[in-house]
Order: structure tokens, then sequence, then C-alpha cells
């Protein structure tokens, strides 16, 4: 029997490591989160649909013009009343049918222009679209820079509240040997508190960071199956502010659209000078002279040919001549203040991304190991009698201050790195 219930117990642990093992999703990088949102996202999922209409446009815009059909029955006697064309005195016995087609020539490349507007429209949809991912991508980022940061907080607080229970556990033993007094072992762990209440605080802005990352993914997976990997860290290099605001003006999808806006606006000047011009419309009629329209003489069929040119005595387009080219000066303003956004975006995240590593390199150089130094030795001459309580208390109280300072630190590097890769408009740091 115990046999068989070893068997069992074996049996059920394999099978609910299985299932846990099932259920548990492997982390996700930072280039696997951006991949499923720029997949799943249904803001950029409605911005593409967007850019196809703009295409559709396209095909509009380049269109040729129908001809058109037009019929005539002339000479009716309406006050006859038979109908029939082979008896005399019918209704239609003289009758003269005829029938005209017309078509409109469009001169001066008005649908190549019209063409061709319509496919810079589409550019600046899809430079627009560039510009709304950038801008979802920083938040993307943030939100997977807060999950970074909730971790790192959160496994701060667990081993803090560890090494506090090892405290603990020797301060136990040195109340039973009689080494302090019962209210200075109370005292210990009455501060256990702090330490329980960074752990749940951790946890639940671990929890918090994460329900807002998976909205930005659209995603559904539970939030204890989902987590995300990458480097919490800085870098000490920063290249120089000119190589950013190079990178800018080549990468910015908001500065390509204000420039594809202005060719859009000339080609639209163009095509509004062009619709000033006057479009012939020819036309090819046939018909035909019934036999009793000459005495004597068969029915004859013929042929006409037909050119109608609008006479232009008034410029009906002269406004729109003169709103194109306001078009295209204001277009030109908005470029340069979109120019000059872009350099202050670079320099305000350059200034707070070298700010933030001022601040860490002397936490990584000196403060960190000068705090857990003092910590262990603090700790040491307690357990042995050689520190007060209150300094014990203080020592551990200052290294949590300064890790959990640095970590902050850190999640401020990476949300300037976020902002700088967001004023650059591609990513110049990961």
């Amino acid at each position: 029997m115990q046999r068989i219930a070893w068997s069992t117990f074996m049996a059920f642990g394999i099978l609910c490591s299985l299932v846990q093992g099932a259920c548990a999703e492997q982390p996700l990088t930072w280039l696997e989160v951006r991949a499923r949102f720029e997949a799943l996202n249904p803001t950029l999922q409605a911005a593409r649909i967007g850019i196809n209409e703009s295409r559709a446009q396209e095909i509009t815009a380049y269109l040729r013009p129908n001809p058109t059909l037009s019929v005539l029955v002339d000479y009716l006697h309406p006050n006859r009343a038979q109908i029939s064309p082979f008896n005399q005195n019918s209704v239609l016995e003289d009758a003269q049918p005829s029938a005209t087609v017309t078509y409109l020539i469009e001169r001066m490349n008005k649908r190549e222009l019209r063409l061709q507007s319509a496919q810079q429209g589409t550019s600046i949809a899809t430079s627009q679209l560039g510009d709304l991912g950038r801008s979802l991508l920083f938040t993307l980022r943030s939100a997977f820079i807060q999950v970074l940061q909730q971790k790192a907080i959160r496994d701060l607080a667990k081993d803090n509240l560890v090494y506090y229970d090892r405290v603990l556990e020797v301060s136990g033993e040195r109340f039973r040997a009689g080494d302090i007094a019962r209210i200075d072992l109370e005292r210990l762990q009455l501060q256990r508190v702090t330490f329980e209440s960074d752990l749940q605080t951790a946890e639940v802005g671990l929890r918090t960071a994460k329900i807002q990352l998976l909205m930005l993914l659209n995603e559904r997976t539970p939030v204890e199956r989902f987590d995300v990997t990458g480097s919490f860290d800085f870098s000490e290099q920063i290249s120089p502010l000119a190589d950013f605001h190079l990178a800018a003006l080549a990468t910015r999808p908001d500065l390509r659209a204000a420039m594809e806006s202005i060719e859009q606006a000339r080609t639209n000047h163009q095509l509004a000078i062009a619709n000033g011009s006057t479009d012939p419309t020819l036309g090819v009629d046939v018909g035909r002279f019934p036999a009793n329209s000459q005495p004597g003489t068969d029915p004859v069929n013929y042929m006409g040919l037909s050119v109608s040119i609008p006479l232009r005595i008034f410029d009906r387009n002269q406004g729109e001549k003169m709103r194109t080219q306001y078009v295209i000066k204001r277009n030109e303003r908005l470029r340069d203040a979109t120019e000059a956004l872009i350099f202050s975006d670079v320099d305000s995240a350059y200034a707070a991304l070298n700010s933030t590593v001022i601040l860490l390199q002397p936490y990584k150089a000196q403060y960190l190991q000068q705090a857990g130094t003092v910590r262990d030795i603090v700790t040491f001459s307690y357990q042995r009698g050689g520190a007060s309580l209150l300094e014990f208390l203080q020592a551990q109280n200052e290294y949590r201050t300064v890790q959990r300072s640095y970590l902050s630190l850190i999640g401020s590097y990476l949300a300037a790195a976020a902002q700088l890769n967001l004023a650059v408009g591609r990513e110049v740091i990961q």
C-alpha cells in the first residue's frame, strides 16, 4: 500500500509540474514585445487601414472621363395615329434618328497631376503612421521599463526581507542566550513590517505595470502568466549631441510628412494651373435621313464631327491658384516649426539623460558598495554587542534608501533614453 501511495504521489507531482510548465510562458524580450505590439495594437491597425484608403483614392484620381452618348429622333408627327414606320401618314414617317458620342480631352497632364497628388497623399499618410507608431512605441517602452523597474524593486524587497529574517534568527538566539532584552527583540520584530510592506507594494506595482503593458499589446493573457525580461542597467557612454541632431533630421517621420506636404502643395498648385486651361470636347454623330425627306430619293445615312471648346473669357480658377500658393508657404512654415521642435526635443531629452548618468556614476562607483559595507559591519557589530539597536536600524534604513534610490535612477535613465529615442525617431539607445 505504501508503494502504491508513493507512486500515486509521484504521478500527481509530475502532472502538476507538466500543467505548470504548460501554463507558464517564456518571458518576452523587448524585441518580442515590440513585434507583438506592431502586429496587434488596434490603433496601428486602424492607421494602416487609412493608408489603404489613400491608395484607393489614387485609383479614383487617375480615372479617365467617360464618353457621353446622346440619342435623338427628330421630325415626329404626334398628330398621326399610326406608329409603324412602314406605313404612310405614320408618326415616324419623316423621323430622322441620330446618335452622338462626345469625349472630353484633358490637357496639361491633369490626370497625371491628380495621380501624383494622390500618391503624395499616400506618402504623407505613411509618414503620419510612422509618427503615430513613434509616439505609441514610446508609451510601450515606458510601460516595459516600468515592469523591469518594479521587478527590480520587488527583488530588492525580497532580498532585504530574507536578510532581515536571518538577523531576526540570530537575534532570537541572542535573546534565548540572554544577550539582548525582550524589548529589543520585539522592536526588531516590529521593524519587519516595513520590509513586508515594501514587498507587498512592489508586488502591486509590478502587477499594475504588467496590466498596462498587456493593454498596449491588446492581449488577454493572465497577469500571472505574463512576464518580460531585459537589462535594467545604464551605460556611461553617450554619443555627442550633434549626432542625435543629425539622426533626428534624417529619421523623424513628422518632419518627413511636413516635407512631403510641401511637395503635395506644389503639385496641387500645378494642378490648379492645369485646371485653368480649356479642355476640348470631341464629338462624332451618325444619323439617317428618311426617303421622303427629299422626293424621289432613297434614305441617306450620314456622319458628322464636332469640337466644343469653352471660351475662357473669365478665369474662374484664379482663386484656386492663389490659394494653393498660400498652402505652399504655410506648409513651409510648418516644416520650419517641426525642425525647431525636433531640436528642442533632442536637447531636452539629451540633458535629462546626461544628468541622470552623472547622478548614477557615483552610486555605481561608491555609494552602493559603501551602503552594503556599512550595513554588514553594523550588523556584525550589533550581533556581538558593539553597536546599539538604533545604529543597527539606521544602517538597515540607509542601505534600503540607497538601493531604492539607485533603482529609481536606473528607471529615470531608461525613461530618458526612451525619451531621446522618441525625439530622434528611432532607437539610438537600447
